[in-house]
């Protein structure tokens, strides 16, 4: 198969993790007879500085043109400790999002059995747990308009919108994903007190019954928060809206131990784009010292959704497990134990796969 992929290594730790998913594609590839074209392109901070636009026009041409895309991180301390700055980062991203179509966020939630006692819960509540967030990603109140200050600045407004054809595609893709595994979805919503999580619930309800070999179940945001901690294998397939999604994925994540560890992929009209869940780390640039391991298994997320080759994104993971069972680890998860380096971690996962 021939691989056309856009890379945007962004901002912070972002090139440098980078770095390391493209030498694990590069051995994936070769070991399985693929093709690999790639093509960089900025974004973000670095795109600022360049061009005074986050998400320039060639970019998003490039994105356009690729049957995929990795994406590394985003954003820069001097945006972010600047609340009167009228370019950010993240603009950048939102932009890429709505232009691109991604409009499903999939992250997956699991532990690592070498790894459960990095998580803040008890073993003998994150041991085996593994779930799925999808998270609606075009929509809400990241999007709605208005939005703004009043002339004086101290009155502030967002608006949430969403509409039929936006819930719909995404709780198709959730049952779609549900019925690939344990066949149970999850609803997350403010339907008691809000109006669009009220359109939500109400959708939900009319779609259930096309889906009948599965279990859909409701839950308020607020309880949902709850349940992940007290009970997160309880979950198989959760879907919410946007800022809900936002919140509750990042909870999530803590079970595993280290956001380092998790990947994501947002699936779009257009095409479809992988990256980790954490951010760009900008104290750590440059340092070596970064995990790799949630850059490279969204490698293995995009072989398995946007090329159907499962057992490449199975082999990646083997290799991440392997390297986790042998210690071969950096600094957040290291535990006492010896600390490798970002690219060292990067390289022992990659010979894994050239050499199995």
């Amino acid at each position: 198969m021939k691989l056309n992929i856009a890379v945007l290594p962004g901002d912070g730790i972002g090139p440098e993790i980078m770095k390391q998913a493209l030498k694990v594609t590069e051995a994936i590839c070769s070991k399985f007879g693929h093709e690999f074209n790639y093509k960089e392109a900025i974004v973000g901070a670095n795109a600022i500085d360049a061009t005074g636009d986050p998400y320039p026009a060639q970019t998003h041409e490039l994105c356009m043109q690729s049957d995929a895309i990795l994406f590394g991180a985003i954003g820069d301390p001097k945006y972010d400790n600047d609340p009167n700055a009228k370019v950010r980062p993240e603009q950048g991203l939102l932009r890429m999002r709505k232009q691109l179509g991604l409009y499903g966020n999939i992250r997956p939630v699991m532990t690592f059995p070498s790894l459960l006692h990095k998580s803040p819960l008890r073993a003998d509540l994150v041991e085996g747990a593994d779930f799925v967030c999808i998270r609606e990603l075009t929509g809400g109140i990241y999007f709605g308009s208005p939005q703004g200050r009043s002339e004086d600045g101290n009155t502030a407004y967002d608006t949430s919108v969403y509409t039929r054809e936006e819930i719909e595609r995404v709780l198709h893709l959730a049952y779609k994903f549900a019925g690939q595994r344990r066949k149970k979805l999850t609803v997350v919503d403010k339907a008691n007190v809000i109006a669009t999580s009220r359109l939500w619930r109400q959708i939900a309800q009319e779609i259930a019954p096309q889906y009948p070999d599965i279990e859909t179940d409701y839950l308020f945001v607020d309880n949902a928060a709850m349940r992940i901690i007290q009970w997160p294998k309880s979950f198989d397939v959760m879907v919410t809206e946007n800022l809900f999604g936002d919140i509750l994925t990042d909870e999530a994540s803590v079970i595993t131990g280290s956001m380092g560890l998790l990947p994501s992929a947002s699936m779009g009209i257009h095409t479809s784009l992988f990256e980790p869940i954490h951010g760009s780390y900008p104290q750590a640039a440059g340092k070596d010292i970064a995990n790799p391991v949630a850059m490279i298994l969204s490698v293995a997320l995009m072989f398995e959704y946007a090329f159907n080759l499962a057992k490449e994104g199975a082999l990646i993971r083997e290799a991440v497990n392997a390297s986790l069972e042998e210690g071969v680890v950096t600094e957040d998860i290291a535990d006492g134990g010896k600390i490798y380096k970002l690219s060292e971690v990067g390289e022992w996962i990659t010979n894994y796969i050239k050499n199995i």
